[in-house]
């Protein structure tokens, strides 16, 4: 088993409920490394990449706030997925909003091309699309923002972080979408991008529909990032999240997602973001993160 990287981002700007930027000390505290050390794996937690707090910064554009300030996190970032994977380590990141990914995401697509010369796939499991920009966002959180960047898209402060674009259209697959923007529907269409909505999951089953993804994700590419935002999880398994939507995966599904990511050995770096533990239950979430993780890496039931 290859080594593992942990990678705190503990970043709270993207967002516009706070709590997230506690969301790698969750992850810790539920006790990820030790899990994971279990499994067999070398683990290396290497802290927490330096992120500042809004009380700290003034949002300078009301359409994509505090974005010079996130891209710079992003690029840190950047430079330490890199690192990791140069390595040969499996970086796992832990979050943190979900604008983290412009630069986890961006690093391995890059390292990928870099020493393969193959593109990566993407699977991006969410409640949200993520695919906004600054002239379609009704909020202007850049945690709504980052799949658009990756994608070669606004904002360019994310989208320049790396490669441009880190992904295609084509390898790119969305899993666990249920609540979306009327105008980023729109582009969502427009864009190319694999979709599995929750009525997907509910028509087809979620072993279908994740072997589904992990084969459009693999088509013509050389390994699969998986980009993991809690809220994906129904609020009933997963209560801490930053911004919860309920009729989302349950327990067995989520898990059914890792494992099938599992089973196709095609997985090279892993995030698991959007906790924010001033809404959990007693940490439940981050646990429920952890478990998920593991199967991700090839814990088994038998």
């Amino acid at each position: 088993m290859k080594p593992v990287h942990i990678i705190g981002v503990p970043l709270d700007l993207g967002a516009g409920r706070r709590g997230v930027d506690m969301g790698p000390s969750a992850f810790r505290i539920a006790g990820l490394s030790t899990q994971v050390t279990d499994l067999g794996c070398i683990v290396t937690d290497q802290g927490d990449v330096p992120a500042p707090i809004p009380e700290m910064r003034h949002k300078t554009d009301e359409h994509k706030k505090y974005i010079h300030e996130i891209a710079r996190v992003c690029q840190t970032l950047y430079t330490s997925v890199t690192e990791s994977l140069d390595a040969g380590a499996l970086p796992v990141v832990l979050g943190g909003d979900h604008s983290l990914a412009a630069g986890s995401v961006a690093a391995s697509a890059d390292w990928l091309r870099r020493i393969s010369s193959y593109p990566m796939g993407l699977i991006w499991v969410d409640a949200h699309g993520d695919m906004n920009t600054p002239e379609t966002t009704t909020s202007g959180n850049v945690h709504g923002m980052p799949l658009a960047a990756l994608l070669g898209q606004e904002p360019t402060e994310l989208a320049s972080i790396g490669s441009s674009p880190s992904v295609l259209p084509e390898h790119t697959v969305l899993v666990g979408i249920r609540n979306l923007d009327e105008r980023e529907k729109d582009r969502i269409r427009a864009s190319g991008v694999h979709v599995f909505t929750m009525k997907d999951i509910d028509r087809h089953g979620i072993a279908v529909i994740a072997e589904r993804a992990i084969a459009l994700a693999s088509k013509s590419t050389g390994g699969i990032h998986v980009s993991f935002d809690m809220d994906a999880c129904d609020p009933s398994v997963a209560p801490g999240v930053g911004t919860p939507v309920r009729g989302g995966l349950d327990y067995r599904e989520a898990h059914m997602v890792m494992e099938i990511v599992a089973d196709s050995q095609a997985m090279i770096a892993l995030d698991l973001v959007e906790v924010n533990p001033t809404l959990d239950l007693r940490n439940a979430t981050a646990e429920f993160g952890v478990e998920l993780a593991l199967s991700a890496l090839g814990k088994r039931i038998l």
